[in-house]
């Protein structure tokens, strides 16, 4: 059967996010894009929001997909101690995006 309580499903469930918290509105990685750009991007909308890597991996996931999230979940976000780990795996994840993109010259000597 599968396991469906809270702690299971929540990553960083001990995690609380500051008083007087308003959701953001991420910009959307749907594991076509970036994801340096992404996280940078990710990364600079956290700015006021806390400083603790704790609270950014929380929120992670809602910058992402369903189709990249379903990658993401598929995990077990316990082996990620940190943001270092967790932002190295997503990148590791979605690599080919970024390895297989074609350059400006490859593009013009087609």
């Amino acid at each position: 059967m599968e396991v469906l309580n809270y702690e299971d499903l929540c990553i960083q469930p001990d995690v609380e996010l500051p008083e007087g918290y308003k959701p953001l509105k991420f910009e959307m990685f749907d594991h076509t894009g970036d994801t340096k750009v992404h996280l940078r991007t990710y990364c600079d909308k956290l700015v006021g929001v806390a400083n603790k890597e704790l609270i950014h991996m929380k929120l992670f996931a809602q910058s992402l997909t369903v189709d990249a999230l379903s990658g993401y979940i598929s995990q077990n976000p316990k082996k990620w101690p940190n943001w270092v780990s967790m932002a190295s795996n997503f990148m590791d994840r979605f690599r080919f995006n970024t390895e297989n993109a074609p350059d400006v010259f490859y593009i013009q000597n087609l």
